[in-house]
């Protein structure tokens, strides 16, 4: 019985295996499809994608060519791996591929898309849009926090002089995730996340979990049949990291709406207050004018956003370029002496002063180059659409391989090769046009167009500021024994942020004396 069980089982997939087959070489016949490899029956090219994507995804363009298509379970989807190819679908097709796939984690945890970065293309994604770039994210907003931002960095660079002095090594990538967090904190809510370490470490696991669960494979949002099973058993998971968000946000808002009443009540006499992002977006839905009434579940979701996308990308992204100045020394000591000239010794490097350190900008833009905390853009598309000559259906997912379009030897001479110089003019202004806000195709960390990242400019006053400060104050001696000769090892690890395989672990020592006043 058994063994006839089995023939029927076999004779069943088989049936199911050509039945898929001659359907995908039917619609790709019919539409024109981009190249494709050989799908499996159910999973498609899911086993493809295995271990890193975005790595994965660069092989099989190397092989199919800058547009290919791939099914992942029984969605549809696209790579553009060219800076030709992230042209004509992020600006030429730009109005088909405004939308953002709908996800089960990121859906429920954001509310049902209720927040800025997943919402769907549209009136109120505008209206967030407009809002994050006048007064949220713009630069009067981030002039008027930048004393929370100098406080923070002030601090960070004091911890690591207690740790030189003791002569103790650091996970600088854990360290810099703690100061992020507490800048992003202190600017959205006026609190640190480490005033009290019980709730600092809850904050932390609470972004932890959401990036893990938000950046895990779900069975539902790929395999039709599973879209309503719980296999993975994620729905519980993501309900005890809402409910826990959600009362923390609830006290915060409280306290807020209590600080509120007591300054109306004074008539704020004090003067004006400088407002934190969460007082700004509460004065916004309390607007009768406003163009468009946000709730409280909105004000979460984004806030949501800004902790999620803004404390662990900085952080990599300056654990990257560290990692690549200790291994090339060289490098470093040029960066040094530039931040000497310009920042002498006897203070600490402020964000006042990047604008004068165009090696130092050069450093960071090849850190993102090489090392793009988004490695993939995601977006969908909206309607039928011609791309690059091939059929693009309504409905398929789109992911743009930043990582692999900023290794392209076609654009970048000795693409794997970590060089600032790349990025400076020879005109000897040291200042250089190729920048990192999406108008060069061929370097995109931040993304491009509409739904390219809104907080760009405050990641490059956190990533650039921080790193001049490190590199202008401390020596670094690698202690972390899966580094050898004083190298380190640059292995990328799992994840949606592209984090390291292995921490960065070092011994700072103070390179100045006296120290420089802070």
């Amino acid at each position: 019985m058994g063994e006839f069980q089995g023939y029927i089982l076999f004779g069943l997939v088989w049936i199911a295996s050509i039945t898929f087959l001659r359907a995908l070489l039917k619609s790709r016949t019919r539409h024109h499809l981009p190249p494709s490899p050989l799908a499996l029956p159910i999973i498609g090219h899911l086993h493809l994608l295995a271990p890193i994507p975005h790595q994965a995804l660069h092989k099989l363009s190397n092989r199919l060519g800058p547009l290919i298509h791939i099914s992942l379970g029984s969605v549809p989807c696209i790579v553009a791996s060219s800076p030709e190819a992230a042209k004509e679908v992020l600006k030429t097709h730009e109005v088909y591929f405004s939308n953002r796939p709908l996800m089960a984690a990121v859906d429920y945890l954001t509310y049902g898309s209720q927040d800025f970065s997943f919402a769907p293309y549209g009136p109120y994604w505008k209206f967030m849009k407009k809002l994050c770039m006048s007064e949220l994210l713009g630069g009067r907003t981030l002039d008027l926090l930048h004393p929370v931002r100098h406080d923070e960095m002030k601090r960070f660079v004091e911890l690591l002089l207690r740790k030189a002095k003791a002569g103790e090594a650091v996970d600088v990538g854990g360290e810099l995730v703690r100061v992020t967090n507490n800048t992003i904190s202190r600017m959205i809510m006026s609190e640190r996340c480490s005033e009290n370490e019980d709730e600092a470490g809850e904050v932390r696991k609470l972004i932890q979990e959401t990036a893990e669960l938000t950046g895990k494979f779900n069975l539902s949002d790929f395999i039709w049949f599973c879209k309503n099973l719980d296999l993975q058993g994620f729905r519980k998971r993501l309900k005890g990291v809402r409910d826990r968000f959600d009362a923390m946000m609830e006290r915060i808002i409280s306290e807020h709406e209590d600080t509120r009443r007591k300054m109306k009540r004074e008539s704020c006499d004090g003067g004006e207050r400088v407002k934190d992002l969460l007082h700004i977006l509460m004065d916004i839905a309390e607007d009768e004018t406003s163009d468009m009434k946000l709730s409280k579940e909105n004000i979460k979701a984004f806030i949501l956003d800004i902790f999620a996308a803004g404390s662990d990308t900085s952080a990599i992204t300056t654990e990257w370029a560290l990692a690549e100045l200790i291994n090339h020394p060289n490098i470093m000591e040029k960066a040094r002496k530039e931040i000497d000239t310009v920042v002498g010794s006897s203070r600490l490097v402020q964000e006042s002063d990047i604008q004068n350190l165009p090696y130092l900008q050069a450093i960071v833009k090849e850190t993102l180059r090489l090392h793009p905390t988004g490695p993939l853009i995601v977006r969908e598309s909206t309607e039928d659409c011609t791309v690059m000559g091939y059929h693009v259906p309504a409905k398929t997912r789109l992911f743009v391989n930043v990582w692999a379009i900023g290794r392209d030897p076609n654009h970048w001479q000795d693409p794997l090769e970590f060089r600032p110089e790349r990025f400076v003019s020879e005109d000897g202004s040291g200042k250089n046009q190729l920048d990192v806000r999406g108008q060069h195709f061929h370097l995109l960390p931040f993304g491009s167009g509409r739904r390219g990242c809104p907080g760009t400019s405050l990641a490059l006053q956190v990533v650039q500021t921080s790193l001049a400060a490190i590199v202008q104050c401390f020596d670094w001696k690698v202690s972390d024994g899966r580094n050898t000769n004083g190298s380190v090892n640059m292995e990328e690890g799992l994840g949606l942020t592209l984090p390291r395989a292995h921490p960065l672990v070092c011994v700072p020592v103070a390179r100045l004396s006296p120290f420089p006043s802070t």
